[in-house]
């Protein structure tokens, strides 16, 4: 598949990529976008949701192992690699395609001793490594949808058990979803109601934290002072994420 600069557009059976004013967009069967990079800074992440999931850092500002669940054209995985070097970075995509247009057409760089795109199923994979990871990132959608095999009761439990001690599960969640309130009721079950979330876009995204253990709450608290110096470190807006952050008991202006 190559990128037709002449028609700005580039499909493949359902996948797209797409160009205008030097945004390159990824769209898997829909027009919703799946991706994004802004050909002149490709490491940066362009996408406020993306941000978002990168408030993970406010409890664990230093992991050693993160896994993806979802790769996209990649961003998360090209942000970490270029902010937090020390950091490896497993992404599990089930599409060879995905992976094809992220190295072909989002400049995510091969394989090396800290990074690892695997081809393969995530629901499968993660059942398969209980305490690998210090941070998982979810964000599994195909064609504009929730794929219901990441989001199952099982799969969520399965997630938990992924994780090491103090481990963080953030999950991109569409807030318009007819079946959001069923996601959030089965991430506060499986991580027994220690969640949190962020709001992006009036709901158009939400972002939703699971704690492995419980004490999230003063985590937080307790990382506010050093916010200012990690969100310029990162390019982020932490102090923001930190200020707007809510608990499971909140949730009701989600549902509304």
């Amino acid at each position: 598949m190559r990128l037709k600069f002449g028609k700005r557009r580039a499909t493949d059976d359902g996948l797209e990529v797409t160009e205008e004013r030097g945004l390159r967009t990824l769209h898997l069967g829909s027009r919703a976008i799946q991706s994004a990079m802004r050909v002149s800074r490709p490491w940066d992440l362009e996408l406020a949701y993306t941000r978002a999931m990168m408030g993970f850092l406010m409890f664990n500002p230093m992991p050693q192992e993160v896994l993806m669940i979802g790769l996209g054209g990649g961003s998360l995985a090209k942000f970490i690699r270029r902010q937090r070097p020390q950091t490896r970075v497993t992404a599990v995509e089930i599409d060879p395609r995905v992976i094809a247009a992220a190295r072909t057409h989002f400049e995510l760089p091969p394989d090396d001793e800290t990074l690892s795109v695997i081809e393969a199923d995530g629901a499968l994979y993660v059942r398969q490594h209980p305490g690998s990871a210090d941070v998982i990132l979810l964000d599994g959608f195909d064609a504009g949808n929730q794929v219901e095999a990441l989001a199952t009761q099982t799969f969520y439990a399965a997630c938990r058990r992924a994780l090491r001690p103090g481990g963080v599960l953030a999950v991109n969640l569409w807030g318009r979803d007819s079946e959001f309130a069923e996601y959030f009721a089965r991430l506060t079950r499986a991580f027994d109601g220690e969640v949190g979330w962020l709001s992006v876009q009036y709901k158009t995204n939400v972002i939703v934290f699971g704690f492995t253990e419980p004490g999230a709450a003063a985590r937080l608290d307790a990382a506010r002072p050093r916010l200012d110096d990690l969100s310029k470190r990162y390019g982020l807006d932490l102090r923001g994420f930190a200020r707007d952050f809510q608990w499971a008991a909140n949730v009701a202006p989600l549902l509304e």
